[in-house]
């Protein structure tokens, strides 16, 4: 036990990571908020106070709730590809079947993990190219060219086009949280429902969901939030066009403040983001902890 005189050193320990969460995340989240009340310039060493007037904005500003529709498709779309159908590829790499040839498929679904998302961006900016794009050239191979058309530059399939290059270069990292969770399942459980003629999706609802329930937790807080912080994919691909089409949060924070000058308005911006964040980040860890035992 720790002693009186003692009781205070835990928490000396504790207080290098408090500084730096004080210093690099909650400071700067105060600042922002304040920088959010005024009107002001980079350039200009003058603010004008205009209290909420740039959040009442937000709710008038048809660009935000584009974005904000977008970056729901991005949440959607990422959790149904890096979460469940992750689940469904880490099963099938971990079964029997593929036991030898595991090692070389697990390297080839996490190579893009590993590619700067500049060059997956270009990689893919040449993809989509409605002129030499392998994408419309293998529609028109297969019969298919009345579906060609100019991805990026659609704005019904713009955003969709940069949500599935998003998924091509991640799913390779969710894939593996999930593989290792599965390699942690005991074996005599799959053995067990051999013994009870219990076949593979059976095995797979019955043990391995309900076993890495708390990675798919993770996964889904990992993918949630950072589809609300999406920047570089659409930003590097289409800077939110056409139009305002493929517009994040993130991205339109970006051009208000760093385009546009506006940096007052860019700081509600960020506000919002890190509201909606820590709100679908709490929903999360409530909906997770309803089934736990107390």
């Amino acid at each position: 036990m720790v002693s009186r005189k003692n009781k205070w050193i835990p928490f000396l320990f504790l207080l290098p990571s408090l500084l730096f969460l004080g210093i690099f995340i909650y400071i700067p989240l105060i600042q922002n908020f304040y920088n959010s009340l005024f009107e002001f310039s980079v350039f200009s060493q003058t603010k004008e106070f205009v209290g909420l007037k740039a959040f009442k904005n937000l709710f008038e500003d048809q660009i935000v709730t584009t974005a904000f529709i977008n970056n729901i498709k991005y949440a959607v779309l990422s959790v149904l590809f890096q979460v469940f159908f992750a689940l469904i590829l880490a099963a099938i790499l971990e079964d029997k079947l593929f036991r030898r040839a595991a090692p070389v498929l697990r390297i080839i679904y996490f190579v893009p993990v590993m590619i700067s998302i500049s060059v997956i961006a270009l990689l893919f900016g040449f993809i989509y190219n409605p002129q030499i794009g392998i994408l419309n050239s293998f529609l028109e191979l297969i019969g298919l060219e009345n579906l060609a058309k100019p991805w990026l530059g659609n704005s019904t399939t713009s955003i969709y086009a940069v949500i599935a290059m998003s998924q091509w270069q991640s799913i390779g990292f969710i894939t593996m949280l999930f593989i290792v969770a599965i390699q942690k399942i005991p074996k005599e459980l799959y053995e067990a429902a051999d013994i009870d003629g219990a076949g593979k999706i059976r095995k797979f609802f019955s043990i391995t969901v309900p076993q890495v329930k708390e990675t798919m937790f993770v996964n889904l807080l990992i993918t949630v939030t950072g589809s609300m912080l999406v920047f570089n994919e659409p930003y590097i691909l289409t800077n939110g066009g056409p139009g305002f089409s493929s517009m994040t949060l993130a991205v339109h924070m970006y051009q208000e403040g760093f385009v546009k000058d506006n940096m007052g308005y860019a700081s509600a911006i960020a506000t919002l983001i890190f509201i909606l964040t820590a709100i679908f980040a709490v929903i999360q860890i409530k909906v997770s902890g309803t089934g736990k035992e107390d």
